[in-house]
Order: structure tokens, then C-alpha cells, then sequence
């Protein structure tokens, strides 16, 4: 019931509602986009290790040796004999870059220890090698 002295009021839009909504799926993304990873490497299948954790690197260089042992370099086909030239060429001056060693679990051990004794003798690579965690 309406009492004749009450002024008409117009009618109004709540936003807030709308708002709450926004800040929701804005909040759903923030958070969503800090579970991505770089992923540079090719398919390899990885040993397994127990105590394998991640490495927090904002740049790293991935070096992967697969199966066959073909050996590529952030994705790009590269010999032996030029991995430390072009992997040098990758990091600036005074830097430390990590490089991530992705080998397949099949490839001949003394072909890693080769590119791993390249990688090396590259000033301010620090290595890494990349393993999958043991359930």
C-alpha cells in the first residue's frame, strides 16, 4: 500500500550483482594462467625419478636428445659439435640461463654425458636435467 505523500521514485539498475560476476571469472583467469608452462621440449619419454621438483627459471634453454639420438635445441635440429657455439649465442653477457637437458630414457648414456660436458663448458649455463616424478 502507497501512501499518497511518498514521491515516485525511478526505477534502478543494480550492478553490483553484475560486477561480483565479472570479478569472479576475472579471478577464475588470473588464477588459471599461473598453472601454464613453457613447454620448449619435443616429446621425449622421460626417466622417472622420486625426488625430481621443478625448477623456477623465467628463462631457460631446453636442449632435448631423443630416441634416436637427434639432438635439438629450444625445438630446432642442432649437431653436437654446434650445440655450445648456439647455445652461447642464447645467453646475453654476465647471465646465468638455465638450460633444461631432456633426454629420452632410451638414448645411450654416454651420448647425454656428451652433450652435457658441451653444455658445460658454455659460461653462465646452469644445468638441469629434466625427469618425470615417480608416484
Amino acid at each position: 500500500m502507497r501512501l499518497p505523500d511518498e514521491p515516485d521514485l525511478p526505477p534502478q539498475l543494480n550492478i553490483v550483482p553484475m560486477i561480483d560476476v565479472i570479478f569472479a571469472i576475472l579471478a577464475f583467469f588470473i588464477i588459471s594462467t599461473m598453472f601454464l608452462t613453457k613447454q620448449e621440449g619435443l616429446p621425449v619419454n622421460l626417466p622417472n625419478a622420486i625426488t625430481a621438483k621443478p625448477q623456477l627459471s623465467s628463462e631457460s634453454i631446453t636442449v632435448t636428445v631423443d630416441s634416436k639420438g637427434k639432438i635439438s635445441l629450444n625445438r630446432k635440429p642442432v649437431t653436437l659439435d654446434a650445440l655450445q657455439i648456439e647455445v652461447q649465442k642464447l645467453i646475453a653477457p654476465q647471465e646465468q640461463v638455465l638450460v633444461m637437458v631432456q633426454a629420452d630414457k632410451q638414448v645411450n648414456h654416454g651420448q647425454v654425458v656428451a652433450v652435457m660436458d658441451r653444455l658445460r663448458q658454455v659460461r653462465g649455463a646452469q644445468l638441469a636435467i629434466a625427469a618425470e616424478k615417480s608416484p
